[in-house]
């Protein structure tokens, strides 16, 4: 959105990171803007000095987000000792200006619960009278030309857009309370479509970016069993330092030394923020179907990878229930291998993955051939609409408990009155 359509500078190429199937393709012309007209090459990061090279790039942009400081460092020292600039692009050069009121949704980490907290906001907004529609972090794995704007509102739409796993766990829920997402690639026109159905707009983040939208109301999730985190990962700290309000979620499961922790950093980087203390409540659709068996326990990919949790709220609904956690490893194929390969502080949890047609259907032979009696899903969406399982699944769900939605409610609710009035 920057550099499009910018005569001052010349976007000689994107490297690609951690996705399997993006380096190698190109960013399309249609996206790109009148000055690409072949559009733009993307390649492996890996080949970051000899690109600084080939292209005697003068500048090299961090535009990726969940990465500790040191490894930014690291990043920025590679391309300064290959002559070329380090930029790290901030909220003025980056956020859309909007036409409507909006409240961000963002997180130190990925796996904080930004997606419970959006749908929280979102109930509470419909339940005052307005037209609230999400719009969601991009996650374009597909045709980009495609994807330039996006809008969901039945499991259909899903379909049509052939999402990933990723996309669907992001959506469907949403989809599920009666909430419109919007997403893609062109968040110019994402952003003037939604306006045009919404009094409020909830911008839902991914991983741990900062909004690409200026918000009213910037509300940013943190998490207990990640401490010190909030002030350790980029652009996580940016979003803390930015907070109106820092909810510390999943209380009840973390240590106390571990959210004081957590409150004392918000305090000290942050010291205007309102803190909102927090908690999932964690469901199974059938408990008796669960206790004391042998479990498969399948979790949302990202938090487990790049969110470096070695579990999730899966691990702790087969706990609460007597299960016995298998080793996925055994069974694993294909892609699911090398990511137990490439994550190794994961637990004897199965990650969600499914970023590409192949990769679910991995997944699926992964599932299949595990020795177990049932399967625990705490992915966000239900598998057996995309997978044929050839066990019993039991859904995990988990929504912010009434304590901190009373709280919530009264914050978000305030904003809205105010902000609806002066638009």
């Amino acid at each position: 959105m920057f550099f499009r359509g910018n005569p001052n500078y010349n976007v000689a190429c994107f490297t690609a990171a951690q996705i399997s199937g993006i380096a190698g393709r190109r960013y399309p012309r249609a996206l790109a803007g009148r000055l690409y007209p072949k559009g733009i090459p993307i390649f492996p990061e890996e080949q970051l000095p000899a690109l600084i090279k080939k292209f005697k790039a003068g500048v090299v942009v961090l535009a990726y987000s969940d990465l500790p400081h040191m490894h930014v460092m690291h990043v920025a020292s590679l391309a300064l000792a290959c002559g070329a600039d380090f930029w790290l692009m901030g909220p003025e050069s980056t956020m859309l200006k909007p036409g409507k009121p909006v409240i961000s949704v963002t997180a130190v980490r990925t796996g904080c619960g930004k997606s419970q907290t959006t749908r929280a906001i979102c109930r509470v907004l419909k339940g005052e009278g307005y037209r609230v529609v999400a719009i969601r972090h991009p996650m374009p794995y597909g045709d980009l030309s495609r994807q330039v704007c996006q809008r969901f509102e039945t499991y259909g739409d899903l379909d049509k857009q052939k999402c990933t796993i990723e996309e669907r766990e992001e959506y469907e829920p949403l989809i599920d309370a009666g909430v419109v997402v919007f997403a893609g690639v062109d968040y110019e026109k994402i952003l003037r479509a939604a306006e045009k159905e919404a009094d409020i707009i909830v911008f839902d983040g991914g991983n741990n970016d900062f909004p690409f939208i200026r918000s009213g109301l910037r509300i940013v999730i943190a998490d207990p069993h990640r401490p010190g985190h909030e002030i350790t990962y980029h652009p996580g700290e940016t979003n803390l330092r930015m907070a109106d309000i820092v909810v510390i979620n999943k209380e009840r499961s973390a240590h106390e030394k571990n959210i004081e922790a957590v409150r004392a950093n918000t305090r000290k980087y942050n010291p205007a923020a309102r803190i909102i203390d927090a908690d999932s409540e964690i469901t199974a659709s059938d408990p008796k179907a669960i206790e004391g068996r042998r479990a498969l326990v399948v979790e949302d990919g990202p938090t487990l990878t790049h969110g470096g949790m070695a579990y999730g709220a899966g691990m702790i609904a087969a706990q609460r229930h007597g299960c016995t956690a298998i080793d996925p490893r055994p069974f694993a194929v294909g892609s699911i291998r090398k990511v137990f390969e490439n994550f190794r502080h994961i637990g004897n949890v199965l990650p969600a993955m499914g970023y590409s047609s192949r990769q679910v259907g991995e997944l699926r032979q992964t599932i299949n051939s595990a020795d177990c009696d049932v399967v625990i899903s705490a992915t966000p969406i239900d598998l057996r609409r995309l997978l044929k399982v050839s066990k019993p699944v039991v859904r995990i769900g988990y929504e912010l408990d009434s304590r901190s939605m009373e709280e919530l409610h009264s914050v978000v609710r305030r904003f809205a009155r105010s902000s609806t009035k002066r638009h």
